[in-house]
């Protein structure tokens, strides 16, 4: 058997149909129209009830072939080919015929629980659009190619999961995380998919992760880390604000001479500034009426 996908046409359906007709309605009307103008003899109905029920046997070769449709016609084991052509066609009765849908498909993956590369419990799930692209594969290099394509696309999704981490919070020298990676990410998911299906000869049209999360177990403590970690990095800018707008202050002062301030009266105005510019309150002023060293 060639293992190759190859393209057929059928007869003409209506052509054949036309040629089954006459005898079968010979074999049906003749003996209740034709005996009293033109008598038979016993072998003769019998040559046309004969030929009636070749023709119904025969009736069994027609198939009609819609859009984006296909027939794998196989004769005694060998495959003949795959016919591709809409319209109403006529094939050899003793083939057997399949069809196959060969338009576009979703398939929406139930979000399952992996491991990431830092060994975290995450919830991912991905949508793919695929179509068959060679019959002769689908039908005969796998045993269910519909189930081929469910099993493949959750071992694809697991391995893609598996290979980066969620975030970059325990990896910071990641330069790809399944939260972050966006675009790069579902071309990856699409390019594993489209290795893995095309033993079966599924085309990938487009594959992408459409559910990411933490498991429920540790959701929880995860959102507060990145909640303290986001809070870190605020504070971190809140500072570096801080120092720079105390610099500014104080040289400032000194650049216009509004007062001269010594070493301890500038470390108390920092001091009175960083608490002042840091908090997360809003300061509450305290008027000194006497000196600064009273």
């Amino acid at each position: 058997m060639e293992k190759k996908e190859k393209f057929i046409t059928g007869k003409n359906g209506f052509g054949i149909l036309a040629l089954l007709l006459l005898p079968f309605i010979g074999g049906i009307l003749a003996p209740a129209v034709l005996e009293e103008v033109l008598p038979l003899g016993a072998q003769a109905w019998w040559v046309l009830t004969i030929m009636s029920c070749v023709a119904l046997f025969m009736a069994i070769g027609f198939s009609v072939i819609r859009p984006n449709e296909a027939l794998v016609v196989v004769f005694f084991g060998k495959y003949r080919g795959t016919c591709i052509e809409n319209g109403f066609y006529w094939f050899n009765p003793f083939t057997a015929r399949t069809r196959i849908s060969v338009r576009a498909r979703n398939v929406t993956d139930d979000p399952i629980k992996v491991n990431d590369r830092m060994g975290n419990p995450i919830m991912i799930g991905a949508v793919l659009v695929w179509k068959v692209e060679d019959t002769y594969k689908a039908s005969f290099d796998v045993d269910n190619y519909v189930l081929f394509v469910d099993v493949q696309s959750e071992a694809a999704i697991r391995h893609l999961a598996g290979s980066y981490p969620y975030d970059n919070l325990e990896d910071e020298h990641a330069e790809i995380t399944l939260r972050g990676g966006g675009d790069e990410v579902n071309e990856m998911l699409e390019a594993a998919l489209s290795e893995r299906l095309a033993i079966a000869g599924i085309k990938v049209i487009e594959a992408r992760i459409s559910y990411l999360a933490y498991a429920p177990e540790i959701a929880g403590a995860m959102l507060q880390r990145q909640q303290a970690t986001a809070i870190v990095a605020a504070r971190y800018k809140i500072v570096e604000g801080a120092v720079s707008m105390v610099e500014l202050a104080l040289n400032q002062l000194s650049e216009k001479k509004v007062i001269e301030l010594d070493d301890e009266k500038k470390a108390a105005m920092a001091s009175n500034l960083m608490v002042v510019l840091t908090s997360d309150r809003s300061a509450t002023p305290v008027v000194n009426t006497g000196t600064l060293y009273s």
